[in-house]
């Protein structure tokens, strides 16, 4: 593999806690009762706006979404370190791909600005040559649009190329561009990879450069 692409939150990082805290200091903030840590998890994925939605209800309005996300994104830029760490495995696994010679890039529906300071605060930055997030593109995953943007930057073809991930969201990417996947078996939303699996499945990061050096297309 000549390019591999990570998604972030589930993947890489460790980050539920400071998320679902996030979620619910501003359901707080807002007179609403905190939620259970599983059910804020179950809405993480598809970006803060999605995120906020869910956990604001289907009877918020538009105008209280807005200020929830605001506060949100406030507080979370804030406290996004305060518990979020790589999971066990990943920063090895990062240096020996780097070692290999592998490209590597952060795919995630997270705003970019917000993985890119989250990677260079957990000292994972300097591995990737690119970190795109849910606002650098038009569409966010599973549209293609990013992968095949992260290819063309590279010169990787789709035979060269993998996602990792650990949900239904990052295969259906990976496959909308034609390269293979690989899903972790912990993280967010790895129950999502029963209906949706991908090429692989592993149960560590470790495993990661054995695989990316011998898959062939």
């Amino acid at each position: 593999m000549q390019l591999v692409i990570f998604d972030l939150d589930g993947t890489l990082v460790d980050s539920v806690r400071d998320l679902c805290e996030a979620v619910n200091a501003t359901r707080v903030n807002l007179g609403l009762d905190p939620l259970p840590y599983d059910t804020v998890a179950s809405y993480v994925g598809n970006g803060a706006p999605v995120l906020i939605r869910r956990a604001m209800g289907p009877d918020a309005s538009d105008q209280t979404v807005a200020e929830a996300l605001a506060y949100f994104l406030s507080y979370y830029r804030e406290h996004m370190l305060d518990h979020t760490r790589p999971y066990p495995g990943v920063v090895d696994a990062l240096e020996q791909l780097h070692r290999q010679g592998a490209k590597m890039a952060v795919l995630t529906n997270k705003p970019e600005r917000f993985s890119r300071d989250m990677c260079a605060g957990l000292g994972i930055g300097k591995y990737f040559f690119q970190i795109y997030g849910g606002n650098s593109f038009e569409q966010k995953k599973p549209d293609p649009i990013g992968i095949h943007t992260l290819m063309r930057e590279c010169g990787a073809q789709p035979g060269q190329t993998v996602m990792v991930g650990d949900s239904h969201t990052d295969v259906l990417t990976a496959r909308n561009a034609g390269v293979r996947s690989i899903g972790v078996t912990y993280g967010i939303s790895p129950e999502t990879l029963k209906d949706t699996p991908p090429d692989i499945l592993i149960d560590s990061m470790l495993q990661l450069p054995l695989f990316t050096a011998t898959t062939t297309p």
